[in-house]
């Protein structure tokens, strides 16, 4: 079937297109003024989401998350949205509800969830492209009604926005604050240890007494040394001072009572023998002078014997001195050991105490931030449009229903004529009868012109098959 075929068709099925066309134009028209009308009520939010995680703080703009937008849909549209908005509404409380799910149901479930499922059907969510704004819309009869039920589900999403984000803040500031308290005992424990540990050693601070101790231990080794060099020093004297020839030890040559004793021996030697040639030794000038001599001679050795043991008593005490200075030295060498032995201790406590403040600041930090967070009632989400009562119903669109039943119409109506044209098929053109008698046309009678069309028409109908008649 070419185009001119069709177009045949259509002209002669004319009155089946056009009748269909008008039935289904008169029953949409129809059904549009009787059925029931419709009202949306649409309510715009904005969302302004930033993700806190409540254990690092960390912050992300909720835009780059993936499926961010597709999740705040899902959450508008979710069954506790809609039990909130019932709850609000105070839907369930009606009567006239309350016998009409007892009609649907048999009184099996509840009220609030047969509700929140009728509602769910009747609400929905559309994101605007490119935009954080998203769009909620309601159907209903009541134009009072849907918008009452658009704005309280934007409300309602605006509430559980904020419990969804203040709910973690809560669990972690519990967490928290337990945390706080099992830190603050290990920070109290930490510093009692280290207080007995101070108390019980007689500490304060360490470091500035092991700087003491240790400048006495380099003052009693430089003690040390001079004592062992003085000791020295005295030994050899007192080797001198106590060998044979004594008289020739420094300290008892220098001795000014040893010189003035010899001085006066040489003058009463000299004297003695000067009376020894003049006098007889039993002269009493010579026996005085003689006496005398050995007088000085025994203060001499006396003062000599003295001077020795003085020598060998300060080598005895510088010794003793040494000893004493070496036994100190050791002790001093002991404590700071010890000293430094308790600096580690001390050290070691000091740094548990530490830890345990950093860790107890740090968490302290985190709880008063996560309690702070946890009583805020600040939402990110904002009504950007609150719904208005509609004044002319969404549907049914009666003008656009016509135009669509004209359009719908035409090619049921193009349908009908092609079926019926199917059913009966019959010739239209040379090219039809050539189409069915496989032969060739070598001439077409023009029955408009014939007083007798009739008649050759019922001849040539005869002749040809039933499938195809002139029309």
């Amino acid at each position: 079937m070419n185009l001119s075929q069709f177009l045949l068709i259509l002209r002669a099925r004319k009155r089946i297109i056009l009748l269909t066309m008008l039935v289904v134009i008169a029953l949409v028209t129809v059904g549009s003024l009787l059925w029931p009308k419709s009202y949306k009520a649409t309510a715009s939010i904005l969302l302004n989401f930033k993700g806190v995680d409540p254990v690092t703080g960390l912050t992300m703009p909720g835009q780059l998350m993936p499926g961010y937008t597709a999740t705040q849909v899902d959450i508008i549209t979710s069954h506790k949205v809609a039990l909130q908005v019932i709850d609000s509404l105070k839907l369930a409380q009606s009567p006239q509800v309350v016998q009409q799910f007892n009609e649907a149901t048999g009184g099996r479930g509840t009220v609030n969830d047969w509700l929140a499922e009728l509602l769910l059907k009747k609400v929905e969510v559309v994101p605007a492209r490119e935009s954080s704004v998203l769009e909620i819309s309601f159907k209903g009869a009541d134009p009072q009604f849907v918008t009452a039920v658009a704005n309280s589900f934007a409300e309602e999403y605006q509430k559980l926005s904020i419990q969804l984000k203040v709910e973690p803040m809560r669990k972690a500031s519990a967490y928290f604050s337990e945390q706080t308290k099992v830190l603050r005992d290990n920070l109290e424990v930490a510093q009692s240890r280290l207080s007995k540990y101070q108390q019980e050693h007689g500490l304060v601070s360490v470091d500035n007494r092991l700087d003491v101790e240790s400048n006495r231990l380099n003052d009693l080794s430089a003690q040390l040394v001079q004592a062992q060099g003085q000791m020295m020093e005295a030994t050899s004297r007192q080797r001198m001072a106590q060998g044979s020839d004594g008289a020739q030890s420094p300290d008892v040559a220098q001795n000014s009572l040893i010189q003035s004793l010899k001085l006066n021996l040489g003058n009463a030697e000299s004297k003695l023998a000067e009376m020894s040639q003049r006098l007889d030794r039993n002269h009493p000038l010579y026996q005085s002078t003689l006496a005398e001599v050995e007088k000085l001679r025994s203060e001499l050795r006396e003062q000599t014997s003295l001077m020795s043991r003085s020598v060998s008593n300060n080598a005895q005490i510088l010794s003793q001195r040494e000893a004493a200075v070496r036994d100190a030295l050791r002790q001093q060498k002991d404590k700071v050991l010890e000293l430094n032995r308790t600096r580690d201790e001390m050290n070691v406590l000091a740094k548990d105490v530490e830890s345990a403040q950093r860790a107890f600041d740090a968490t302290s930090q985190r709880f008063s931030q996560t309690r702070i967070e946890g009583a805020s009632d600040q939402s990110d989400i904002s009504v950007l449009n609150p719904a208005v009562a509609p004044i002319d119903p969404s549907s049914p669109k009666v003008l656009l229903n016509i135009v669509l039943s004209v359009f719908v119409g035409g090619m049921l109506g193009v349908g009908a004529g092609v079926l019926a044209e199917l059913v009966d098929r019959r010739v239209r053109s040379g090219a039809d009868l050539a189409d069915a008698l496989q032969l060739p046309v070598l001439g077409v009678v023009d029955w408009s012109q014939s007083g007798g069309a009739n008649k050759p028409r019922r001849l040539i109908n005869s002749v040809i098959p039933r499938r195809l008649r002139f029309n």
